[in-house]
């Protein structure tokens, strides 16, 4: 039996605070997925550098050490991808001009989907999926979607 590639997916900075920081049960078979190899997570370098910079916050109240712990884990799971050569396709513009990073990094690196809990992205769901791009999803519906076993049929741009 051929295996099944891996999906590409893009995590926002609060699903990876929730994953990687408060360790969300919820969530726990999308990190399994992401640990086992299941899927592949990517980032760029200014993603990478807000989620350092949010690990930073003191109403997060982490110290040294735990912002250390949850870098390091981010960074064994999440790929950082070289700045690429390609235009960024035409992309529906997000109302919080700080979340449009995550919309190019999931269209230049060929991301199945966007995992946010961003209204402002989740709302740029349907027009995404109309232009066959990648799916934007709440951490929710990709656990759902994975524990139906439902992801490639149901979303035919994961196939």
């Amino acid at each position: 039996m051929i295996p099944k590639p891996a999906q590409k997916l893009v995590l926002d900075t609060n699903v990876c605070l929730d994953l990687f920081v408060f360790r969300d049960p919820r969530w726990e078979s999308l990190l399994a997925a992401i640990r086992c190899g299941e899927v592949i997570c990517v980032t760029r370098a200014d993603c990478r550098t807000e989620w350092t910079l949010v690990l930073g916050y003191a109403r997060l109240g982490l110290d040294a050490t735990a912002q250390q712990a949850a870098l390091a884990e981010s960074d064994r799971l999440i790929a950082v991808m070289p700045p690429m050569a390609n235009a960024t396709p035409p992309l529906p513009v997000c109302k919080d001009k700080d979340d449009q990073k995550f919309l190019e990094l999931a269209a230049t690196s060929g991301a199945h989907c966007l995992i946010t809990k961003d209204k402002a992205l989740l709302k740029l769901a349907r027009r995404m999926r109309k232009l066959g791009l990648f799916e934007i999803m709440s951490p929710e519906q990709w656990s759902d979607a994975h524990a139906q076993g439902s992801l490639r049929a149901e979303f035919p741009s994961l196939q």
